[in-house]
């Protein structure tokens, strides 16, 4: 079973899964779009929380509150161990990421990054905050095309927030998956920021699948001649390059994540978590690094099949033209030849009273013999010459 197809069943293996001692009480799962303020409170607050996918606060595990706004969110962590929480944001306006970063103590270069959008993969960290980029991919068949999401995290003592610029990817079934598994949720805001970088990873996986299976085709359009390839080929390589700035910084995320396990005293099965996150990143980062690799080839190829072509062409228009001065060649000495009696015939033909040989009785046959000596001459020069 390839490396991808067993990371797709792993969840099912996980220590983590087995059901807690304890019966596990109800939980209410928030709506999309939960923090909607109701009717009666529209106006200011709609902007602000509008942009709330979904918000909940966990303790030891399992979802305990459903708070009806982000202010009833930030007033009920303080002071309350294994409580944390999670606050989902989907394109949010800017009131509101300061106003979280007043709440948690958020730093405002990460916040103007959150606002700005559009970052590069990164890890970095503000005291006891992890601010961390992400991009996402996925392959739409349709288009056969790789779409780029970007999400950042706010990763602190007690609470996680996820921002998010575009509608994938969607964390609602890392959410899903991490309340169902409560003694993996219980581990804290570093088990949110392992699932979803889990998530992100094993997405890479589709679109590692589509883009081999775009070179492949690319591979025999290219040595079926097709005129279109080049197009083609340009095209998937800058989609390659893009996957590959998305995939290629994971590894150093998931390097200085390794590099303060220690330090930050990171529970030991979220480590191992942790390592094969990282093991499955540098496979999609190889996979990735090949595939450009592989498409510089095949340009390298197609140029080469397309300049064979271009000779090729070029040959035969030289050995058109060639033949075609031979029959030019031959037509010009058989009309030299001609020429040569007629340009006799013609001074012959002139009614002058003193002509040379005109009473003799020898004259006509000289001047045919004339005629075929100097015919037969050009004939032998050009036969010799091989224009005949």
């Amino acid at each position: 079973m390839s490396d991808w197809r067993v990371r797709a069943v792993r969840a099912s293996k996980r220590p983590f899964s087995r059901p807690a001692a304890t019966p596990r009480p109800e939980v209410v799962l928030a709506p999309e779009h939960s923090m909607d303020p109701r009717p009666e409170q529209r106006g200011a607050a709609t902007t602000l929380e509008r942009s709330v996918v979904d918000a909940a606060v966990y303790r030891d595990g399992h979802r305990v509150e459903a708070p009806s706004s982000l202010a009833e969110i930030y007033q009920q962590i303080p002071g309350k161990p294994g409580t944390m929480a999670w606050i989902g944001l989907l394109r949010p306006a800017e009131a509101q990421l300061t106003e979280a970063a007043e709440r948690f103590g958020l730093h405002e270069l990460a916040v103007e990054d959150a606002i700005v959008a559009h970052q590069r993969p990164k890890l970095e960290r503000y005291g006891d905050t992890l601010f961390v980029v992400l991009r996402a991919a996925r392959y739409l068949d349709d288009d056969e095309a790789v779409d780029f999401g970007e999400i950042h995290l706010f990763v602190g003592p007690d609470f996680v927030v996820t921002v998010r610029h575009s509608q994938s990817p969607d964390l609602s079934a890392v959410r899903r998956r991490l309340e169902g598994d409560p003694e993996l949720l219980a581990l804290g805001p570093e088990a949110v920021l392992y699932a979803v970088l889990d998530a992100v990873v094993d997405g890479y996986a589709p679109v590692i699948a589509g883009l081999q299976h775009d070179i492949d085709e690319i591979e025999t359009e290219v040595f079926g001649g097709d005129p279109g390839v080049s197009r083609r080929i340009y095209e998937l390589s800058r989609e390659v390059i893009e996957f590959q700035r998305a995939t290629r910084p994971l590894l150093d995320i998931m390097g200085s994540l390794e590099a303060g396990f220690e330090k930050y005293g990171t529970d030991e099965e979220l480590r191992r978590y942790l390592r094969d996150v990282a093991d499955h990143a540098t496979t999609a980062a190889e996979r990735v690094d090949g595939f450009r690799q592989m498409l510089q080839n095949i340009l390298t190829v197609n140029a080469t099949l397309v300049s064979q072509a271009q000779n090729e062409e070029m040959k035969q228009l030289a050995e058109a033209g060639h033949a075609q001065n031979n029959e030019i060649k031959k037509i010009s000495s058989w009309a030299a030849i001609l020429f040569a009696p007629t340009l006799i015939g013609t001074v012959y033909g002139m009614n002058f009273t003193e002509m040379p040989e005109l009473k003799w009785a020898f004259g006509y046959p000289f001047a045919i013999g004339l005629m075929a000596l100097v015919c037969g001459s050009l004939y032998l020069v050009f036969k010799r010459r091989d224009w005949l």
